[in-house]
């Protein structure tokens, strides 16, 4: 992790820092197991943002103004929060067509990681699965 990322991640609160790691975490780990190849890591906007050829970019973020969330950006020209919607509108919460909203109190949360899990691979396989309906999910 370059020098200005990681002064990012250092810069979450305590309570944020950990949460905001495992999505990472998740994120590198999801790119490994789909054998997505290269990932580029980098600050968009201010936010850590991934991205691979194979995807649409993903950026993760944490705001003073609603201290209790943290967020799952995508490109909001893109299907992904319609189809993630459409899948998990008994589990997440969106944010227009750009965000999935979680809550810092459900992080662990086994139902919310598995669909926030199955989120990130539809992004991160975009370029892939968006002639499919409901992106092949």
């Amino acid at each position: 992790m370059t020098d200005s990322r990681k002064h990012k991640f250092d810069q979450y609160p305590p309570l944020v820092k950990p949460v905001l790691e495992s999505l990472r975490q998740m994120i590198y780990n999801l790119v490994l197991e789909l054998n997505l190849g290269e990932i580029e890591e980098t600050l968009k906007w201010g936010e850590p943002s991934f991205n691979v050829k194979s995807g649409s970019p993903v950026r993760i973020d944490w705001k003073d103004s609603t201290p209790e969330n943290y967020y799952v950006f995508v490109n909001c020209q893109t299907k992904l929060v319609d189809t993630f919607r459409e899948l998990y509108s008994d589990v997440l919460q969106f944010q227009g067509n750009r965000a999935i909203i979680l809550n810092l109190t459900e992080a662990t949360d086994e139902k919310i990681n598995h669909a926030l899990k199955h989120c990130l691979a539809l992004a991160l396989t975009y370029q892939k699965v968006k002639h499919l309906p409901l992106l092949g999910a």
